[in-house]
């Protein structure tokens, strides 16, 4: 699949971002987690899967396509620190709804936060890409979110972010 490329892509901006602001390489994982979870709880407010007292619809899909994205930065960042290395795995999970899925992210995150292994990044990279299902998100659509949005960032760097 497309992952290693995205990883360095992802280890570009990382090095960028260490350059800009002077950081020590590696030592932000605890802030990483921290923002994966900030950005996931603004996709699930973006897709409004768990507000089933509204009546209001999800954003466009491009909107959510981004914030999901912007997940998948900080995965791969996480990965590029520890040494870790998401690889395409089969999909054999029962069908989950958007609120399932998430739910599930969260809980691989926290497993995650607390045992630093290969499995546990895995696990949480797959539920990842799994909650990317349930919200319609291609491969295709994946990979060229990213590539938008790393030059985004890469811009942002650049004007003082």
């Amino acid at each position: 699949m497309f992952w290693e490329s995205l990883y360095q892509m992802q280890s570009k901006l990382d090095q960028y971002i260490e350059q800009q602001h002077d950081l020590e390489k590696s030592g932000y994982v605890e802030s990483k987690i921290l923002a994966l979870l900030v950005e996931l709880g603004e996709l699930a407010n973006e897709t409004r899967c768990f507000k089933f007292w509204s009546t209001k619809g999800p954003s466009a899909p491009s909107v959510i396509q981004e914030e999901y994205v912007d997940g998948v930065h900080f995965l791969l960042s996480l990965g590029l620190d520890l040494g870790f290395r998401y690889t395409h795995q089969e999909e054999g999970n029962r069908p989950m709804t958007q609120t399932e899925a998430f739910l599930e992210v969260y809980s691989r995150v926290e497993v995650f936060r607390h045992e630093r292994t290969k499995e546990n990044y895995e696990a949480l990279f797959h539920a990842y890409v799994t909650l990317g299902r349930t919200l319609g998100i291609t491969a295709e659509d994946l990979k060229e979110a990213y590539i938008n949005k790393n030059e985004v960032n890469f811009k942002r760097q650049d004007q003082g972010y």
